[in-house]
């Protein structure tokens, strides 16, 4: 028997959900973007107050773990620890390209790779590759996409491409082998089996010194409106 809380919050979307022995019992998304900090407390608020109404006790918290938007990670993880130290439960990080790998392992055959791609700005991605297994292939990688790249894959295998930064590439990345789905977006619903199999194995990270993994160190730039013209 498990209760689990799940949180995603690596990319524009926000979402929150508690499964009960691997099934959704309650769910909350909001796809509008940057708007994490406003929703993600009333997310988690409800998942609680509805697992109380239920006499359900939360047993771990699960959380994606990176890469992604800095500061989307930065308000699930803070969120996924305080409840984590507050209520003296488990804390699960599962990496994000994982969850994304996991909402398209039945789209592909056993012989197509699945690349899930995470928007870092420009022609920069954060990219994965898994087989259909989700067996990781290649690690993940922070890669200014041109023609050539994946290449070496792309020779011997079909390469699915998925993710906000898979949706840049689909004029650069033009081999045969590559296809393209839009519109995937990692969602606290997929990380249920993942986090499943984690608790089951009693795979957990330490709440005090666990951080996301952000792949990239974060830089600030000034807005055009905010520079001193000399």
């Amino acid at each position: 028997m498990s209760v689990i809380l799940h949180i995603e919050t690596a990319t524009p979307f926000c979402s929150c959900a508690l499964s009960e022995n691997g099934l959704s019992v309650f769910n909350r998304e909001n796809r509008e973007g940057l708007s994490h900090a406003a929703c993600l407390g009333v997310f988690v608020d409800e998942a609680v107050s509805f697992a109380r109404s239920q006499d359900k006790t939360i047993d771990a918290i699960a959380v994606s773990s990176g890469p992604g938007s800095y500061t989307g990670l930065r308000i699930g993880v803070s969120e996924a620890k305080g409840l984590s130290y507050g209520l003296g439960i488990p804390l699960i990080a599962i990496p994000t390209p994982l969850i994304m790998a996991q909402m398209m392992a039945n789209d592909a055959d056993d012989q197509t790779l699945l690349c899930p791609m995470i928007d870092a700005r420009r022609m920069e991605v954060f990219a994965t590759i898994y087989d259909h297994s989700l067996k990781t292939i290649r690690e993940t990688l922070a890669e200014i996409i041109t023609p050539d790249s994946f290449s070496d894959l792309l020779a011997d295998h079909k390469i699915l491409f998925f993710g906000n930064g898979a949706d840049k590439c689909q004029n650069t990345i033009t081999h045969p082998n590559a296809f393209f789905v839009n519109n995937v977006h990692p969602l606290a619903l997929a990380m249920i089996p993942l986090a499943e199999k984690a608790f089951a194995a009693n795979d957990f990270v330490d709440v005090a010194y666990f951080e996301p993994h952000y792949l990239k160190e974060f830089v600030a730039t000034v807005p055009k409106n905010k520079i001193i013209q000399v």
